[in-house]
């Protein structure tokens, strides 16, 4: 086997500690060939597609990427912002205010961010941090629930890296947070916070990024983890099982994927009756595609021509603090045992630091 060149070991060099908040991707510009080369990347994945190789080949290359690629340019054009990727942009200010709140906590650690497909790729990253000199790490992949198509590629794409490098640094990954308290407790703060302004609806609408119903018999635990979410949540903000419902969406090919539905579950509802539905997706700590424009637009469309009279959609953790906080203490759980701490006068400066950070993440504007 051959393995990367590296510089030789140096003897009594003082060993840094990085945070990697790791996420799905998104095109570097809404374009087609953007997009092409977005889509082909993710749709290669196996943990992605279970199709055999060569037949899925035919179908990405000749059917697929032809045809969805200008289609779905368009709809990243429709939510892209002045900064750029809305996923990217609030990916990236998550970073820099984790950096910032771990400093002050007294954790000395360097907090970057990483895309699973596209840029910045997990591999550049990862390089980066040790030439930075970094032999600890901890993966903090953006999925509060596990699902071997996501988190599970992240650790693919881990391993496949290092299985290439001679001294590899000492490793923890994050598999899920989905009944974290803290992260609940953001979930409903951000409820809370969106229903004190606007009211309360008729029916709140928690809806999950869908997989293929088949993961789950094969043994995937993300639907009981989704529903879990959904139970914690709904007790936090003392909803009775009436007043909630658990959806799945993005959908894609025609297999059966989890459901029921998002889109036609709303169609359901307005065509029953019901007035206002507020539609929250906990399990995208992220504003993306699949909620600026799957839902904020297009649910929103099929809801209120069912006869549907309101709409809301509830954006993503984003920035809040309450987030902020919860990944704060995510990874402090997962660095037990790591000597991050600070000296009293790192201390000082990494309260400094922290303001600094929260002012970059603010310049870099609003990405939705």
């Amino acid at each position: 086997m051959r393995f990367q060149p590296e510089p030789s070991h140096a003897h009594g060099s003082i060993a840094k500690t990085a945070v990697v908040l790791v996420n799905l991707g998104t095109p570097d510009a809404p374009t087609a060939p953007a997009v092409r080369r977005y889509l082909k990347e993710f749709l290669s994945d196996p943990r992605v597609v279970e199709i055999p190789k060569a037949a899925w080949w035919f179908i990405l290359n000749g059917l697929i990427l032809p045809l969805r690629s200008r289609k779905s340019a368009e709809k990243y054009a429709a939510i892209w912002s002045r900064d750029g990727s809305p996923l990217k942009v609030h990916t990236e200010k998550q970073a820099i205010l984790l950096r910032g709140y771990l400093g002050e906590r007294g954790h000395e650690v360097q907090v970057v961010y990483a895309m699973r497909y596209g840029n910045p790729s997990l591999p550049q990253v990862l390089d980066k941090l040790k030439a930075d000199g970094c032999d600890r790490i901890l993966i903090l992949p953006a999925y509060p629930q596990y699902s071997g198509t996501t988190t599970a590629s992240v650790y693919d794409e881990v391993f496949k890296h290092y299985a290439r490098v001679r001294n590899v640094p000492e490793l923890r990954l994050v598999k899920h947070y989905h009944d974290q308290e803290s992260y609940i407790d953001a979930l409903k703060k951000s409820v809370l916070a969106y229903w004190d302004m606007h009211g309360r609806p008729d029916k709140l609408v928690m809806s999950f990024h869908g997989v293929p119903k088949r993961t789950l018999t094969l043994g995937d635990p993300y639907h009981c983890e989704c529903h879990k979410t959904a139970r914690l949540l709904a007790a936090a903000l003392q909803l009775s099982p009436e007043q909630y419902v658990v959806t799945f969406q993005s959908r894609f090919g025609k297999a059966e994927w989890l459901q029921p539905y998002t889109a036609p579950t709303l169609v359901k509802l307005a065509k029953e009756g019901v007035a206002r539905v507020d539609v929250l997706c906990p399990g995208f700590p992220a504003d993306c595609l699949e909620t600026l424009e799957e839902i904020a637009l297009e649910a929103k469309r099929d809801f209120l021509t069912a006869g549907g009279k309101e709409f809301h959609y509830i954006p993503c953790l984003n920035e809040s603090p309450s987030w902020i906080a919860a990944l704060a203490e995510i990874a402090e759980q997962h660095m037990i045992g790591w000597p991050t701490m600070m000296t009293p006068l790192g201390r000082e400066e990494a309260k400094k630091d922290a303001e600094i950070s929260r002012a970059h993440a603010a310049s870099l504007g609003a990405a939705n």
